[in-house]
Order: structure tokens, then C-alpha cells, then sequence
């Protein structure tokens, strides 16, 4: 049996071709076909849950399969949203469950919200909204001359450059974001669109002004790319993460230690704080393995293993693909010196029953509960 360390470095040495392998399955294809032909026609939070085989897909493509008959439950994560730091969703520590009601966010969109774009529909509703207030009739020939243009060219827009060389559409998209006076130099608006909103020290989250980090939002190329101006989270980014999540079970099936590599190099750079290490069974297991730590230290007060793992890991080194390959080289390698291939025993799966990426957490079943009084 391939060791733990080729298993991983063979899927990941070409990721894309990977993942091309898993799209080809038979059973995958036919998921997929379904979910992409039925997904835009969805329109309320019911008309989702109550298609059994569409809500079954998106709750894999976020790790949430086991929670799919608890439907009371996901329905109270999607009709809360994300919006108020209060909601359902943001007070579970499972993060998987905010995750899955900001794709599926109908507490914000409502009916558009398999079809959304905040580029588009966003933009424009803004736009309107802004004229209304100025006194504009809603109907008049330049209000909607300017909306017919913008909603025409922006799907053709691929980066902050295209956006910045056509001035009607970069004054349309400022102006809806409120810069209706101000003149802003081209290249602090290119660097503010290529920050992009998910680095803290991105120039848009450096600004006291707060239009600048709602105009990175919606047009977060740092994030998106060329799809930023078509991208609706209930579409491709929802089947990406949907085969992701198949590529790395296939993996388990042969080695769990693949997967938990797999998994560890999904989430390496959203890593903000040491202690996400410990909220998830999966990533503490890859930490502890790599460094050499005893499976005893898991029982240690938190903040001392806090100390241990800072004074031997930098977060700032998962950013960086070349660091974050050497730290899964030596999970590997520590990997199958522990577990050799061949042999491997099935302790590794209770990981995935436990508050992780796998499984149900503890907070959850308790709501559950709480439900059905």
C-alpha cells in the first residue's frame, strides 16, 4: 500500500486533475447535473430543504452530510442569516453552519438568492435606491440608460484593471457605493480591489471610511477573480466545495491521514488564532502529530497548549504555499511513522464524530433537542 506521504503529495502535486478525477465519477456527475439544473430555480428556504437530493448536496459540499435529516435545524440556520452577530448560525461554535447559511444566505437575498450577484443586481438595486433619494424618477431615460449599460458590460469585467478602464461603469459602481462627489486616485482603487476583505491589513480594511470595504465586498477580485462579476455562492463555489469535500472522503477511505493532510491544507490560511487549532478534533491532530506532541496533551489546559503550538508554529507561514507543504510533509512522514500504511487502525475516526469539520457537535445535538420539546 502507497505510504501517507506519496498518497497526499500524488493528489496534491496536481490538484486540479484531482479533482477532475472526482468530477468524472458517475455518481458525482449525476449529483452534480441535478444540482446545477435545479439550484437557480430554488426560491425560498423551503422549496431547499424540501428537495431532498438538492439540500443533500449542498449539506456535503459544506461537511454537514450527517446533518441533513435535522432539517427543522437548518432551517432556523437559514432563516436567521448571518447578518446579526446574535443569529443561530453565528452562536454555534461549529463554524461549518455560518458557512453554510452565508452561501445560502436567504435571510438577505430572499427569492434572488440562488441567483444573486452583488455585482449586478446589488450594484443596480443600490444605485436606484441612491437616485430615489436624490429626487430621480425611477423611470426616467438616463436612469435607466446608465442601468442598461452597466448591467450589459459588467458580466464582461474579469479584474480591477477592466473595471477601471471603463469609466461609466467604474462611476456607476462608486457612485452606488456613495462616492458621488469625491475624486479617488485609479491606483489606491486598484490596490483596494486587489486587497480584496479577507486580510485584516488589506487596504480596505485599513479604511475608517467603510464605503471602501463595502466596494471590496462586492467586487472581491482578491477573492473571485475573473468570476467576480458572475459569482453566485449557491453555484460553482458551492460544486467546487462539493467535489473538494469528495476528493478528501475518497481519500479517507484509503488513508485517513490523507484526508486529515487534505483538510489541514484547506484551512490552513483562514486560520486567524492558535486556538482555531483546538476548536477542531482534525486540525489539533494534524498539529499535534506534525510537532510530536503526545496525544495526552489534549486534556492540557488550553492556554498552555496555546504556548506550545505558538512557540512552534507562525500562522503567518500557512500563507505561503511552499512553508505550508513543508508542515504537511512532516504530518506525513510523522503520520506513517505512527500509523503505517497497511495497518492503519480506525481511532482516527472518531475525529470525525466529534465539533469539527466531521461529524455533529455537541452544541448541535443539544439545539436538537431543545427543537423537539
Amino acid at each position: 500500500m502507497i505510504n501517507t506521504f506519496t498518497s497526499f503529495h500524488l493528489i496534491n502535486r496536481d490538484i486540479a486533475r484531482s479533482m477532475e478525477r472526482v468530477q468524472s465519477q458517475p455518481a458525482v456527475q449525476r449529483e452534480t447535473a441535478y444540482y446545477q439544473a435545479n439550484i437557480g430555480r430554488v426560491t425560498s428556504i423551503d422549496e431547499f430543504v424540501n428537495d431532498d437530493r438538492l439540500f443533500r448536496y449542498a449539506m456535503k459540499a459544506h461537511g454537514l452530510e450527517d446533518m441533513a435529516y435535522a432539517k427543522a435545524f437548518m432551517v432556523k440556520v437559514l432563516e436567521e442569516g448571518i447578518s446579526d452577530p446574535e443569529s443561530f448560525a453565528n452562536k454555534l461554535t461549529d463554524k461549518r453552519y455560518a458557512d453554510f447559511a452565508r452561501t445560502y444566505n436567504f435571510a438577505a437575498g430572499g427569492a434572488n438568492t440562488t441567483t444573486y450577484n452583488p455585482t449586478q443586481k446589488g450594484t443596480v438595486d443600490k444605485y436606484v435606491s441612491l437616485a430615489i433619494r436624490n429626487g430621480v424618477d425611477p423611470g426616467s431615460e438616463a436612469l435607466l440608460k446608465d442601468i442598461n449599460y452597466y448591467l450589459q458590460n459588467i458580466s464582461q469585467v474579469k479584474s480591477a484593471d477592466h473595471l477601471l478602464a471603463d469609466d461609466k461603469l467604474l462611476t456607476f459602481a462608486m457612485v452606488a457605493h456613495g462616492f458621488t462627489d469625491e475624486v479617488i486616485d485609479k491606483r489606491a482603487l486598484k490596490a483596494l480591489l486587489e486587497g480584496g476583505v479577507d486580510d485584516p491589513k488589506s487596504p480596505a480594511n485599513q479604511q475608517s471610511d467603510k464605503r471602501f470595504l463595502a466596494l471590496a465586498t462586492t467586487f472581491n477580485f482578491e477573492r473571485y477573480g475573473e468570476d467576480t462579476t458572475t459569482h453566485n455562492a449557491t453555484q460553482a463555489p458551492a460544486i467546487d466545495k462539493y467535489l473538494r469535500q469528495t476528493l478528501e472522503e475518497d481519500a479517507g477511505k484509503q488513508n485517513e491521514g490523507v484526508r486529515l493532510a487534505l483538510y489541514f491544507q484547506r484551512k490552513a490560511s483562514s486560520i486567524r488564532s492558535y486556538y482555531e487549532f483546538l476548536a477542531e478534533p482534525a486540525l489539533a491532530k494534524v498539529v499535534r502529530t506534525a510537532l510530536g506532541f503526545p496525544e495526552a496533551l489534549a486534556q492540557a489546559n488550553i492556554d498552555k497548549q496555546v504556548d506550545l503550538i505558538k512557540d512552534r508554529i507562525d500562522l503567518e507561514d500557512f500563507k505561503d504555499p511552499e512553508k505550508l507543504d513543508e508542515f504537511l510533509t512532516r504530518f506525513t512522514n510523522m503520520w506513517e511513522l505512527a500509523n503505517p500504511s497497511g495497518n492503519q487502525l480506525s481511532s482516527i475516526a472518531a475525529l470525525y464524530s466529534q465539533p469539527a469539520e466531521f461529524g455533529i457537535s455537541t452544541d448541535v445535538l443539544f439545539t436538537i433537542a431543545q427543537l423537539k420539546r
